[in-house]
């Protein structure tokens, strides 16, 4: 059982940029999230959790070389696009038949999913499209505390390091 709400909308750092996310089968949080940051509904969101196991179910198949950068680059700032499986919505991929995966290398966020239903959240960089993500809890809290639950950071993790991360067609 979550202690979060189904359709919350959370920001949180990431051992990259600071992110935002919901829980991926809420189709009023992903609507909202696009809304917020004024973000182009042609572009997908990505599917990050604390583990491997928990994005497999939304990945249709796993090609022997991905599974390779799985396990060398995962936790990290890597991202993978995998054709998709049926259980992962649309309205997550842009009406796309792949979906990207992340495991972030940062303790924070691999807490706050874990303490996600399914362990998993849809996501993308915290910040207004085409503007660039914001760069500390100060920032986040200024721009998006009005919309959103913040998570503050533990001090568990180093800070993101400002850069997004690599993307890998699968």
């Amino acid at each position: 059982m979550s202690k979060y709400n189904f359709d919350e909308i959370f920001g949180f750092e990431t051992d990259t940029v600071w992110g935002i996310g919901c829980h991926p089968l809420s189709e009023t949080a992903v609507d909202r999230i696009y809304e917020l940051k004024g973000r182009d509904k042609d572009k997908p969101l990505i599917l990050m959790s604390s583990k491997f196991e928990y994005l497999k179910p939304y990945i249709k198949t796993i090609p022997d070389y991905a599974a390779g950068l799985i396990k060398k680059y995962f936790p990290g700032g890597l991202t993978l696009i995998f054709e998709k499986s049926e259980i992962c919505p649309y309205f997550i991929t842009s009406n796309k038949e792949t979906v990207g995966i992340r495991i972030p290398n940062h303790t924070g966020f691999q807490n706050l999913a874990d303490e996600i239903e399914g362990k998993v959240l849809a996501t993308t960089s915290l910040n207004l499209s085409n503007c660039p993500p914001v760069q500390n809890y100060d920032e986040a809290k200024e721009k998006f505390s009005n919309t959103i639950t913040l998570i503050k950071p533990d001090g568990s993790s180093p800070p993101p390091r400002g850069t997004a991360s690599t993307v890998v067609l699968c």
